[in-house]
């Protein structure tokens, strides 16, 4: 684990030398993708952002007091980004009751070796306006690869987990690591606390839950919005 966090530290500090600030907010350049630190497999399995092909995880929350439902499924699908092989994760998002389709999104995920898990873009469809804004890819039109979750989170760590300028630029940074919560009767302890931010919508603030094992458990939204996005169940998916 010293090897892997030593490893991030030097890429986020070489990140750091290419800093640039913005009203309100720093931004720090993600570094260059190598493909020589990745392996031609699909497997992620990163402790707090584990990514089991053939996974199914269940959503459900409200949004500006709408119910929520989202599907998110790790495909055996693969595309290769910028020479390194990503996982294509299906992301299905719902809203209202009956539920409607509002958004389909095929998102790509990759674990390098020292298992930090890098976002490498994403494709997205809104419904009923057929709006592709948010897709970006690695590589593409001056676009980067940012991180989703680090190796070895630690409280102060701070990284991006997508650089497209003014489509997609979302922030994160590690808050807490050893958070305790209740979901659905399930308790979870050591969870990761992350703070999300985007120079493009200053205004909002998340917090999402990472626990060991599973991954991504709770989000909440403490300025900008109303909204609030729990796990409701883990299953299989057939993509």
């Amino acid at each position: 684990m010293y090897v892997a966090r030593a490893s991030v530290f030097l890429l986020i500090g070489l990140a750091l030398v290419l800093a640039v600030s913005f009203p309100g907010i720093a931004v720090v350049h993600p570094p260059d993708i190598n493909p020589a630190d990745f392996t031609p497999r699909q497997e992620i399995n990163n402790q707090y952002f584990p990514l089991p092909v053939g996974t199914l995880f269940v959503y459900e929350g409200t949004k500006e007091g709408v119910p929520t439902y989202d599907e998110i499924c790790v495909t055996q699908q693969a595309r290769v980004i910028e020479g390194v092989l990503a996982t294509v994760v299906h992301h299905r998002s719902f809203a209202g009751n009956p539920r409607l389709l509002v958004e389909d999104t095929r998102d790509w995920h990759a674990q390098d070796i020292f298992h930090n898990v890098w976002y490498l873009g994403e494709d997205t469809i809104e419904f009923p306006s057929g709006s592709t804004e948010g897709s970006w890819e690695s590589g593409v039109n001056d676009a980067d690869a940012g991180f989703i979750m680090l190796a070895n989170p630690h409280v102060g760590d701070q990284y991006y987990q997508e650089f497209a300028r003014n489509v997609a630029e979302d922030q994160a940074k590690v808050l807490s690591t050893d958070e305790s919560l209740i979901i659905r009767g399930v308790s979870y302890n050591n969870v990761i606390l992350t703070k999300e931010t985007s120079r493009l919508d200053p205004g909002a603030v998340e917090y999402k839950y990472y626990a060991s094992g599973i991954g991504f458990i709770l989000g909440v939204t403490i300025k900008g919005a109303d909204e609030r996005t729990e796990l409701a169940r883990i299953g299989k998916c057939s993509e």
